[in-house]
């Protein structure tokens, strides 16, 4: 099966179901792939043919979703961009993914000067709200059905070690992942309305778009994310469903007129991409009246490894080590997931371990990046860089980040654990912990902190307040209060830049 597929499927079984609320409008399956079409001949006309790479530079809009399925539509690939990036990051990756055409909106048109300075092989600008491309001549087209294992995407990772890198996803994986949002925990049905909130360059909301369409439910847009614009569009499109990774549920959480909304409509909320502070789930969860279901996985998989349904978000066993809660839940439907040391052999039920994984969902390889996806998914296995343990029940808990692990004299610190208890202090709004050269201890702990609105809070309060519930070795031995918490797309915290920014070497503990 292929991507295509989802839309024509939606078009002959929904056709009269609104596949796009929007503000002024309501548009059907069968109008939708109507305009796919359109466009998909009018990339034509500009001769884009199968194994093309069309670069999209927008935000979230239903020129983004009909870009999904008309590049598709012509066989060649689309390579979203993140709206965050620096104009250099942008660059890079037109040059590095060989893109033929980019695609740009009204809030990044001017961006196009600098690009066609820098990037030689694109051959047509695309302006999405331009005069050019609505009055382009869609002339009449064929286009063969590509085969599930071609390529269909090409999605950047954020580019954290040693630049941005080209996941190369093929139909089958995207189609994979679509039938994970169909099943439990998720079970998306027809009429359900999804608000894409969360940046569609990014599968922590593109990764549900092929799912939304099968099952011919509704998709709704924000251009990008605001708590309160969040809480309106639920409000007033009767929102079931949507993306709230844990800085944007925090923001949601803790925004003045959260109570000003009517959230009533929501089923599930889904969040990912970073670890959730258990003080801020059991908020959401004593606040807003629907499931909550985790996903884990990354890029390289087209969205998901693994799912924790609602019914494992149990808090009266919380406090201990192997708790679900605290888990990022089990292997989605054919996906293998192990846990294993150095030589890539099992480690036992309880210790920690580099995570794998094999199954359709996983990516074909890096684009350009032989060495490195030789090295990633070698032995047929994906090698996530995530730090992890299994439990006897098959819950899986990641720990770290291989990079974010903190060494300190013969002890390994795994920095979510850190951040939940920093983030449980009651005048802390978001916290990152980091790991500082030390002369003594290889790595001290650092707690780069964001306070609430008018709180007053000590350095020596702060660690007083986690010796008091960590084990020493555990907690932090500085904070550095800061206004904001670098994020990417996404809003995971970038802890590259903390690191730079707050990195420095600590003498004394």
């Amino acid at each position: 099966m292929t991507v295509n597929y989802c839309l024509r499927r939606a078009a002959r079984l929904y056709a009269n179901c609104v596949a796009l609320d929007l503000h002024d409008r309501q548009i059907t399956y069968r109008e939708f792939y109507q305009t796919v079409e359109i466009s998909a001949r009018k990339l034509a006309t500009l001769s884009a043919a199968k194994g093309d790479r069309i670069a999209v530079l927008m935000q979230n809009s239903p020129q983004y979703l009909d870009l999904y399925y008309s590049v598709a539509m012509t066989g060649a690939i689309i390579v979203p961009l993140n709206t965050r990036w620096h104009i250099n990051e942008i660059i890079l990756t037109l040059n590095d993914s060989g893109s033929k055409m980019l695609v740009v909106d009204e809030r990044f048109a001017s961006l196009v000067p600098q690009i066609r300075a820098a990037v030689s092989c694109l051959e047509h600008y695309i302006f999405m709200d331009g005069a050019d491309w609505k009055t382009l001549a869609a002339d009449p087209a064929s286009y063969p059905e590509p085969d599930e294992d071609d390529v269909v995407g090409l999605f950047y990772t954020s580019g954290t070690t040693g630049g941005p890198k080209g996941a190369m996803l093929t139909h089958r994986n995207l189609y994979t992942n679509a039938i994970h949002c169909l099943v439990e925990p998720f079970g998306i049905s027809k009429g359900w309305k999804w608000l894409h909130s969360a940046p569609m360059f990014h599968l922590a909301d593109a990764g549900a778009i092929h799912a939304l369409t099968l099952a011919g439910a509704t998709h709704v847009f924000l251009p990008t994310f605001d708590p309160e614009e969040t809480m309106r569009a639920i409000e007033s499109h009767r929102i079931d469903i949507l993306v709230l990774v844990p800085t944007m549920l925090n923001m949601v959480m803790n925004h003045p007129h959260f109570d000003r909304y009517d959230l009533s409509s929501l089923k599930c909320v889904l969040y990912g991409a970073s670890p959730m502070p258990l003080p801020l789930l059991r908020q959401a969860m004593d606040k807003l009246p629907c499931k909550f279901v985790q996903g884990y996985g990354m890029t390289e998989v087209s969205g998901a490894l693994t799912f924790l349904g609602f019914a494992d978000h149990r808090f009266e066993d919380a406090d201990r080590q192997f708790a679900p809660v605290k888990s990022a839940g089990k292997a989605a439907p054919c996906v293998e997931v192990r846990v294993v040391d150095h030589h890539d052999n099992d480690v036992p039920v309880g210790q920690v371990g580099e995570v794998i994984a094999r199954g359709p969902n996983v990516m074909k390889g890096y684009w350009n990046r032989p060495e490195i996806t030789a090295e990633v998914l070698r032995g047929g296995w994906m090698h996530t860089g995530d730090l992890g343990a299994m439990d006897a029940e098959g819950f899986l808990y990641i720990l770290d980040r291989k990079k974010d692990m903190i060494k300190t004299g013969s002890e390994n610190v795994y920095s979510p654990e850190v951040e939940s208890m920093v983030c449980a202090h009651p005048c802390i709004l978001e916290a990152a912990i980091i790991g500082v050269p030390h002369a003594t201890w290889g790595e001290a702990i650092r707690a780069v902190v964001v306070t609430r609105p008018g709180a007053t809070l000590t350095e020596a309060e702060l660690i007083e307040w986690c010796r008091d519930r960590l084990t020493r070795f555990k907690c932090p031995t500085s904070v550095a209060f800061t206004d904001t918490l670098p994020k990417g797309g996404t809003g995971k915290v970038q802890k590259n830049i903390l690191r730079e920014r707050f990195g420095l070497v600590q003498t004394e503990c």
